[in-house]
């Protein structure tokens, strides 16, 4: 077990208000979360991410894909190491560092790509996912469906079906939903893509990074300001929102692994 050596690693995560992962049922205008204490070596975390927390047991290497759309690969960042999956892998070396018995290895590769849809996700599959034989993948879909028309039946099936292959591998995969954004939300029938993810992912029993309430929490919280967190073209993060997505989403990672509590990882 990886909780007694890891206490550092929950005291860390407790001081660290900007990480931030909504309970799965928890809403963006939840109240705030008492002081959370940090978890005892007898209690038992639930684990979404079997395969994560099988290696991180043992101190094995993890081969994490950010698999995606412009978001993923990093528009709107100042480069690519201000990318989240850049930032993700920094935050998880440190992290997964405190109390480990050896050097770990954490590798996340970047196969964002701007303008996807779940269709050209689909087609990239195989190549820029399954073949980099991933013990996690990371997957940001949904936002540029609805501005690209593609059928939210059709996007539902492409996504229930990646989601099938990813696992058949043995692989873990954690889902990421659409950005808060002027540009979405200001498209009709943009928010029944993010529902529909949701609701496949409750089927499949899919951990989700809760990208829109997360934005929305940094907001009402005063984290930042909507123009500190979004771009001039209203719909791809800064180098400030990418960070913080980073930091959420090793929260969730965490979380899924079973090595810190829900609660530590909200705002």
């Amino acid at each position: 077990m990886l909780l007694r050596p890891l206490s550092g690693l929950l005291l860390t995560a407790a001081l660290a208000g900007s990480l931030g992962v909504p309970a799965a049922r928890a809403q963006p205008d939840a109240p705030p979360v008492a002081a959370p204490q940090p978890t005892a070596p007898s209690e038992r975390l639930p684990v979404k991410l079997q395969r994560l927390a099988t290696l991180l047991a043992r101190d094995g290497a993890v081969r994490i894909v950010a698999f995606g759309s412009s978001s993923t690969e990093g528009a709107g960042a100042s480069s690519p190491a201000m990318a989240y999956p850049a930032l993700l892998e920094r935050d998880l070396k440190e992290r997964l560092q405190i109390g480990a018995s050896s050097p770990r290895t954490v590798t996340v590769i970047n196969r964002g790509k701007g303008g996807d849809t779940s269709e050209a996700m689909a087609r990239r599959l195989e190549r820029d996912v399954l073949a980099e034989r991933p013990d996690l993948v990371i997957w940001q879909t949904g936002s540029n469906d609805p501005l690209a028309g593609v059928p939210l039946e059709r996007f539902v099936e492409l996504t229930r079906a990646g989601l099938l292959a990813i696992r058949a591998t043995g692989a873990d995969v954690v889902l990421m939903d659409q950005q808060w954004c002027r540009k979405l939300s200001g498209l009709d029938g943009a928010a029944r893509y993010g529902e529909a993810l949701h609701a496949l992912a409750a089927e499949l029993g899919v951990p989700v990074i809760r990208r829109h309430a997360l934005m929305q929490s940094w907001i009402s919280h005063g984290l930042m300001t909507p123009a500190q967190m979004i771009g001039p073209d209203g719909l791809h993060m800064t180098d400030a929102g990418y960070r913080q997505l980073a930091k959420a989403a090793a929260a969730q990672i965490l979380v899924g692994a079973g090595l810190i509590q829900p609660s530590l990882a909200r705002n």
